[in-house]
Formats: C-alpha cells, structure tokens, sequence
C-alpha cells in the first residue's frame, strides 16, 4: 500500500531525457529510447523524451536521403515532441514540411512564419498531461538561420518567402508563456535552439530568459556546449535553469521535474548508459545496412587523421587552417581548374579518420548538399570577404575561409587581411592580388544562398554544375599518388594568423 500511495499519478516526478544537435550520431538514438523505456516500464516517474534540434543533417544518415532516414528513425524512437533547429532548413523548407509528417511526433516551432503570415508554420506548443499536471513544451529556433541557411528563406530571385521573426521574437515568446499558463500548465520548458553565444541577432538563450517570465527551464541547443545547469534571471528575478548536451549525444540530458516542483538537470554519458531499444536499434541497423552499398566504395588509405581539429581535439575549422580544409578547397580548384579553390570551415563537419577511407567518411565530412561551380570574382571583392569571414576571431565563424591557389595573413586584433597572394597557372608564381583583376574562383553554391556574409553574392556564374562537392572530393582522393596523399599530413600553411 505504501508503495502504491508513493508513486501515485498524484506524486509521480515527470523525467524528461532531451538531446541537441544530433547531427547524425544516430547510435544514440536508441540509447535514448532505452531510458525512457526503463524508466516508463519501472513506473516510478512519468517520461518524456525531447530533442532541441540539429537532427535532420550533419551526417552520412541525414543526408542520402535528404533526411528521410533521420525521420524514420525520429518515428521508431518515438520522441514526445521535437523542435527545429538551424540545419532542419538545410534541405529547404519545403522539404522540411514533408519530413514532418513522416517524424510521427509533434515538431514545435513558436517562430517560423511566412513572410506575411499571421499564424506560425508549425504549432508553437503542445501541452502534455502528467497525472495532475500539465506541461507546456514551447519550440522555438535561433532567427540567425535567417543568415546561416539563408537560401532556405528566400526564392532564387532573392524574394523573402519565410521569416523567423527577429525583430519581435521575445514579445513572440512572451505571448506563447502567456498563452500555455492560461490554458493551465503547471511547468513551461522551452525546447530552444538559440544557444550562448552572442551572434548577429544578439539573440540567445540567455537573452530570451532575461526578456521574458513565466519559463520554468530552457533545454538548449545550438552552440554544441555540455553544461548541466546554468541560470539566469527572468524578469521577475526568477533564476531560470539552462542546460545543454553537446552534440552527437555525446550525452543524453535529463530533466527531473520533483513532485514538489523543483527542476534538477543532469547529463549521463551516452558510452555509459546501459540501456538500449530493440526496436530502435533495428531501424538503426535497417539504415546502415541501406546506406552500405553507397558509402563502403574505398577510395584511399590514410595513416593520419585529415582533421578539423586541432592538437586537444577542439574543433580548429571555423578558426584557423586545417589539413581537410587544405584537400577539400584543393579538390574544388582541380575540379574546376580555376584560379582559386574557397570552402567555408562551417561546411567542413568531421574529420576523416587514418586508415582505408571510404565515400562514406568524405559524405560524413560534407553532409550538406552543395553542386560545385565556378565563379568571377575581383580581388576587392576577394579581399573584402576574407577581411569579412575572418573579422570574428577570435571566435568562430563558420564562414571562415579555407583556399587553394592562394595565401593571405589574418591580423586578429585589429581585423585586417593583408599579404594575400594567388598562383600565376602559367608559371606557378604566387603574386600579389591585383583589386582590379577577375579571378576564376572554384566553390560550392552555396555563395550564392548566403554563404561568406553575402560577399560573393553579386558575382557571377561562370561555370554551374550539378555535381556535389562530395564528390568532387572523393574523386580527387581517388586519383591522389602516394607522394600526394603525404603532402596533406598537416595543413600546409596557406593562412598565418598573427595576433596584432
């Protein structure tokens, strides 16, 4: 009897597991599925599991199918409910749109509209009963995809067809807060992919708390931190708990939502969690066994990592050279024969690891799909977007620019760009840019759907293709000689960053 009166529908504790920014770690799906399921089956809690974002790209599963593998697995797991995130736009929003269905799973998004809607694409919340109490589970996704993915909110005659509303977007919230407590929830959790850091928009998970009242806890995403517990004041002076996982389920958050109303965060590592799905684990496994026939064409062998790391493991693309962004943007100018090779260091997003290396590494280093193209580009326009996407160190910037063909000296503190040279193709030279000259550059298109700032945008199409940069890439590993494959062993010093 006692055990019965204890964990009643009246004093059950709700345990929420969330994850973000899953970005193909598919193993951990049913890692996550496994602890709601053993926390469900145990009946000492009510569960829910949620993710904030960043699971339909980033990875070899995300991208084959322009992910439909992601939405199957999203429905075998059988989350409560899903926000978006910045790479949910990757393949469009069109496309977006039919994923969602398919996802078997309510997808929140208090923030995208069309551009001259009155009502948000996506329902805003959903309110989920726990025994006696109701919680209210908002969406909402960082507006900077507006610039990061933002081919995704504009047709190809640049005309703005969605909006995720920057310029209102705490007032947004607020009126959802508003909303949900009046309709009678206990707890409010956002399911945010805003993230700490400060971007073009300012706006961040932080900045929203401050702004806002009413929110009991935000689960973050977007930044890739691992934090348990942070808090930060609403505007009533209420410290508002935030936390975040990391990436890849690195690990599984866990939220615990006391019978007394305290909320207690905590991040179990996934290599420890000894629970997993059978049925989870089966969709996984029907995927890898899918994706095989494509991915396992062997193209070379390594003895080193082609990285985007430095010497810690701390990712290094978005910040300096790397020997991946070396191969990537040399691969580009071979394609194409061009003056130039350029690859943006967001786009670059896991290393290749040393030994046989196969088509599926080079897809899980460039999950996004991107057609190779040449391009007519000045040398003021040149040097205008290196001093652009380099201007946030030392921060990162996933625009940062990675090249074949050319050199240039970044000056960190005082934001400059200087000693930028380019190869002669006749004679091999490296000579001073010329501002007035045309140079052929090789890059992806994704220039010209928001990529570096917008720079490039203006320049014109000299040569378009239908062929990915994947491939163009596995094509040139495929043909690279021993002696070349050597030469990438580290970065090969195209960039010096010097700290004046």
């Amino acid at each position: 009897m006692s055990n019965k009166k204890a964990f009643s529908s009246e004093n059950k504790s709700i345990v929420i597991f969330y994850d973000n920014d899953v970005h193909g770690g598919i193993d951990g799906y049913t890692k996550i599925a496994g602890l709601r399921d053993a926390v469900s089956q145990s009946d000492t809690a009510w569960v829910a599991a949620v993710s904030c974002g960043d699971y339909l790209s980033g990875g070899v599963a995300c991208t084959l199918k322009e992910g439909l593998y992601i939405a199957n697995i999203l429905s075998s797991t059988g989350y409560d409910v899903l926000t978006l995130g910045n790479h949910e736009f990757d393949f469009g929003v069109p496309r977006l749109m039919e994923l969602v269905p398919q996802m078997h799973a309510p997808v929140v998004c208090a923030n995208l509209y069309t551009l001259d809607g009155k009502q948000p694409m996506l329902p805003p919340y959903v309110m989920k009963q726990y025994g006696n109490k109701r919680v209210a589970f908002i969406g909402v996704t960082t507006p900077e995809s507006m610039t990061l993915e933002g081919y995704a909110f504009y047709d190809l005659d640049g005309r703005q067809l969605y909006d995720l509303r920057t310029a209102d977007f705490y007032q947004l919230v607020q009126q959802v807060v508003d909303q949900v407590r009046r309709e009678g929830a206990d707890y409010v959790v956002v399911l945010s992919h805003l993230g700490e850091e400060d971007g073009e928009t300012g706006i961040t998970s932080h900045s929203m708390v401050a702004a806002t009242r009413g929110i009991d806890v935000v689960l973050d995403g977007h930044t890739h931190h691992v934090f348990v517990r942070q808090e930060v004041q609403d505007l009533d002076g209420k410290f508002v708990p935030i936390t975040q996982t990391g990436t890849q389920f690195a690990n599984v958050g866990k939220l615990v939502i006391t019978r007394d109303g305290r909320f207690v965060t905590s991040l179990l590592p996934c290599a420890d969690i000894p629970y997993s799905s059978e049925k989870v684990s089966a969709t996984i496994d029907s995927v890898k066994t899918d994706m095989h026939e494509v991915t396992s064409r062997q193209l070379c062998q390594l003895d080193y990592e082609l990285t985007i790391n430095d010497d810690k493991g701390e990712r290094l693309c978005r910040l300096a050279e790397t020997n991946l962004g070396d191969l990537v943007s040399d691969a580009y100018l071979d394609f194409l024969g061009s003056d130039i090779g350029l690859m943006n260091g967001g786009g670059l997003r896991n290393s290749i690891p040393a030994g046989t290396v196969g088509y599926g590494d080079v897809v899980n280093a460039l999950p996004f799909i991107n057609r190779m193209c040449e391009i007519d580009v000045t040398g003021r326009q040149l040097l205008d977007m290196l001093t652009k996407c380099t201007s946030s160190l030392p921060l990162e910037d996933g625009f940062f620019p990675h090249v074949s063909g050319m050199t240039y000296t970044i000056h960190a503190k005082r934001h400059a760009v200087t000693d930028v040279m380019v190869r002669n193709r006749q004679t091999q030279a490296f000579e001073p840019l010329a501002l007035d000259r045309h140079y052929r550059v090789a890059t992806i298109d994704y220039y010209s759907r928001g990529g570096f700032y917008d720079m490039l945008k203006s320049c014109p199409f000299l040569v378009s293709t239908k062929v990915l940069n994947r491939d163009c890439v596995a094509d040139y590993m495929l043909k690279l000689t021993p002696a070349d494959i050597q030469r990438y062993r580290t970065s090969q010093q195209r960039i010096t960053i010097v700290n004046d």
